[in-house]
């Protein structure tokens, strides 16, 4: 069985066939599935899936595309989601992505920050989503030394990703790891320990080779696990393992 730790089966591209794909997922080995909202609005809809499917759990949290509507007001509506619903594991999806800059670092930065308290106070992990952030990501996650996670769709240095393991956090591994010029995350899934790493689609996006370019779903997950056990050279079925009982432990399930 597998976990797909990051799974976005709100998106509006499941819409045509989501019901479908998630009555089908347990029989193609997913065993569970967390689903992290980017907003409010799809924090909502993640928690209402982790309420219908046994198999399903739920984070929430405003991505930093969505930074702009991270208020106190907006803070109150995820405690409370946290208080009404014990399948909600985690806040996220939240962190920084100076790719585009649409929306101001600064308000990136303050976005993080809020939600990084919200997790303290909770006692929650959180979903870190950082791209072209790094030294500004990780000056934030030093100021909060109680809060740990996982970096979901890894990114970073081999270097880091250790810097991350020695504080408590876990490493998330996409599609990406199956690409060809994948080098960088290859080198972090050969150096870091196999106990610190979870598989995730981050579905609809994503998707490993060779789907490569078309709409992803957790049914894929089992690539990125054959290309894992290909790196480190163990049984796939050890793989399997390792990972599962990774996600539970992340996400204290």
């Amino acid at each position: 069985m597998l976990f797909d730790t990051h799974a976005h089966m709100d998106d509006r591209a499941f819409d045509a066939d989501r019901k479908e794909l998630l009555i089908a997922l347990p029989g193609q080995g997913i065993g569970l599935l967390m689903n992290p909202g980017c907003s409010l609005a799809s924090s909502r809809r993640a928690a209402a899936l982790a309420r219908e499917y046994d198999y399903i759990y739920a984070a929430v949290g405003s991505h930093p595309d969505a930074a702009d509507e991270v208020t106190e007001a907006v803070l109150e509506e995820y405690r409370r989601l946290c208080r009404e619903n014990p399948k909600i594991r985690a806040v996220g999806e939240i962190g920084l992505d100076y790719h585009y800059e649409d929306i101001p670092r600064e308000k990136q930065q303050a976005a993080f920050r809020a939600q990084m308290r919200l997790a303290r106070e909770l006692g929650l992990p959180v979903i870190v989503h950082e791209r072209e952030a790094h030294e500004d990501g990780i000056r934030i996650v030093e100021e909060f030394p109680e809060v740990t996670g996982v970096f979901h769709c890894y990114s970073g240095s081999a270097e880091m990703a250790k810097w991350l393991i020695r504080r408590g956090w876990y490493i998330g591994f996409t599609g990406v790891l199956t690409f060809k010029n994948a080098r960088r995350a290859v080198e972090t899934a050969e150096a870091i320990p196999l106990e610190r790493i979870v598989l995730e689609t981050d579905c609809p996006y994503m998707s490993p080779e060779p789907f490569r370019g078309r709409r992803n779903d957790p049914g894929r997950l089992y690539r990125i696990a054959e290309k894992l056990a290909e790196i480190r050279g163990l049984p796939l079925e050890e793989i399997h393992r390792v990972t599962f009982e990774n996600g539970k432990r992340l996400y204290r399930i």
